[in-house]
């Protein structure tokens, strides 16, 4: 009987086996629809025509795109009449997804304004993102002191500047005189957080620190040395304090907003960037924004439409502290960060092997807080409305790259056709999609600045930087930039998203001749995802 029954099992795989090569094979000649490429369709400012944007869509369908991220900025384009989120910019949003369930288009919303980002006019400063700031004053004792301490400074950075006057007082700390010496503080103790793929000699991550001599005890605050003055300070930010003799260094330290805006969003959608370790402040933020449009375009239709949320490449740097801080680094590492907070200043505190181990733990709070209220936060969300979520999610990033990654549903990538290099981001994506098993893995494809290789390319030379993604594991090109061809057709070649690119829309010369290049790109993005990766070493 054993005979029969092993060959039964044979057929049963081989015809198994050849039912998959004939739905392979199938879809290999007349691919899905949901393998089609996408756009990034942007809009410049209050440039929204109607008439034009269901002409876009229908020149989309056409054209063979099955898939769009829905984002507006301001980047300089002369601005258009209809004001961002006023009722009728929501009507023309309702259109849009109405024209997108019609023709079996799938949009892709950002979650907040701008390309980038959860902010907006809406974000009070106590639930953005916020730095422990500090201001110093040298006192030499013996004396009776008595002074209004400095308010701490904002700590912008050249990427994020936008100042407020919010301050909150969180600690007033006198220790004897002892200056910084822990390197790399700013990225250490999360004050900033550069942008890797634009910027030169930012740091991609902290090299392992030397073991480094210990100062010895001029070098270092014993903790027992470390006065803590805060019920000293009056309202007023007045320090009176009987100073014992030597010279001793006193510290006020309060939480302010890093600068982190929505740049760069149109004038009525500017504001501050939420908090992103504060999972309430996310969810007021989307209520405001993607719940006011999820209202309007009630009821949806089961496919197409609004379908996913996106995080675009992380640009809002890095933060430090929240609110509730101090009780959630010591649920989490299991110890008071408070007797540590001067390593904020670059000072160490009871040792400096001590002290970098407390910035590690500083950094990894960080990332977890990152990672559990915020993107885990906006997936709980994006679950709830019925939707899935795509990250971009590399650059500024102080979470990790790969950890941020791992949260979406769809794990995205950037390459450049001309300008910045974010070929890495690639390998990110993919490898996060194949550890992952994630079958979609998208890439914000061929942008380009300024108007080399932007306004001047076409297919056939994008075709080899194309299969080089392809083999690299991405399966959904995503073209940056469709702009949204307000003026119609009467002025070619077109409106565009100021400098940037690639210039990928319906008054392009050899738009009529794209469908054939879109199916070819369908048919390769449709190949891997049933298969599983299998990448060589050597």
């Amino acid at each position: 009987m054993i005979a029969p029954v092993r060959t039964a099992f044979l057929l049963c795989a081989l015809s198994g086996g050849a039912r998959a090569a004939d739905e392979l094979e199938k879809n290999f000649v007349h691919p899905p629809d949901s393998a089609r490429p996408g756009v990034y369709w942007y809009f410049m400012d209050g440039n929204l025509n109607g008439r034009e944007m269901t002409a876009d869509l229908e020149a989309m369908k056409a054209a063979g795109l099955g898939n769009l991220v829905f984002l507006e900025v301001d980047v300089g384009v002369p601005k258009g009449p209809v004001k961002w989120m006023t009722e009728p910019w929501q009507e023309l949003f309702a259109q849009t997804v109405r024209d997108a369930e019609r023709l079996g288009i799938d949009i892709t919303l950002g979650i907040g304004p701008g390309w980038c980002g959860s902010g907006g006019p809406w974000v009070k400063p106590e639930q953005a993102m916020q730095h422990l700031v500090f201001s110093s004053v040298e006192v030499k004792g013996p004396r009776s002191f008595s002074t209004v301490l400095p308010v701490p400074a904002q700590r912008s950075t050249q990427w994020h500047k936008r100042s407020d006057p919010f301050y909150q007082d969180v600690a007033v700390l006198a220790f004897p005189s002892r200056p910084p010496i822990i390197a790399d503080i700013d990225e250490k103790a999360l004050f900033e957080r550069g942008p890797i793929s634009s910027a030169p000699g930012i740091k991609p991550y902290l090299p392992t620190a030397a073991r480094h001599p210990e100062p010895g005890p001029a070098g270092v605050i014993a903790p027992g040395e470390i006065v803590d003055l805060t019920s000293h300070l009056k309202p007023d930010g007045t320090l009176t304090w009987d100073t014992p003799a030597g010279d001793w260094t006193l510290v006020r330290m309060g939480r302010r907003v890093t600068g982190a805006d929505t740049r760069p969003a149109p004038a009525a959608a500017l504001g501050l960037e939420s908090d992103k370790f504060d999972a309430q402040a996310l969810e007021e933020h989307l209520g405001h924004f993607v719940g006011v449009l999820l209202r309007k375009i009630h009821p949806r239709a089961k496919e197409h439409g609004l379908t996913a949320l996106h995080m675009d490449s992380w640009e809002s740097g890095a933060q430090n502290w929240m609110s509730s801080f101090l009780e959630e680094f010591k649920r989490r590492r299991g110890y008071d960060a408070r007797p540590f907070l001067l390593t904020y200043t670059g000072r160490a505190v009871e040792s400096l092997e001590k002290s970098e181990r407390f910035l590690w733990d500083l950094r990894v709070t960080g990332q977890e807080l990152v990672l559990e209220n915020h993107a885990e936060a906006v997936k709980k969300y994006a679950h709830r409305e019925g939707l899935e979520l795509s990250i971009e999610p590399y650059d500024m990033n102080p979470a990790g790259d790969l950890d941020l990654g791992a949260v979406a549903d769809v794990p995205m990538a950037e390459f450049w056709n001309s300008g910045f290099n974010s070929a890495y981001s690639v390998i990110e994506a993919t490898s996060i999609a194949h550890v992952m098993g994630k079958p979609v893995v998208s890439a914000e494809s061929f942008t380009s600045g300024g108007f080399a290789g932007a306004l001047d390319a076409y297919p056939g030379s994008l075709k080899n930087q194309g299969d080089w993604a392809f083999a690299a594991g991405i399966n959904r090109i995503v073209f940056h930039t469709y702009a949204h061809q307000a003026l119609g057709d009467a002025c070619k070649p077109g409106m565009t998203m100021g400098p940037y690119g690639v210039h990928w829309h319906r008054n392009q010369t050899w738009w009529p001749m794209v469908p054939a290049y879109h199916r070819h790109l369908t048919r390769c993005s449709e190949l891997p995802p049933p298969g599983v990766t299998v990448s060589d070493l050597l």
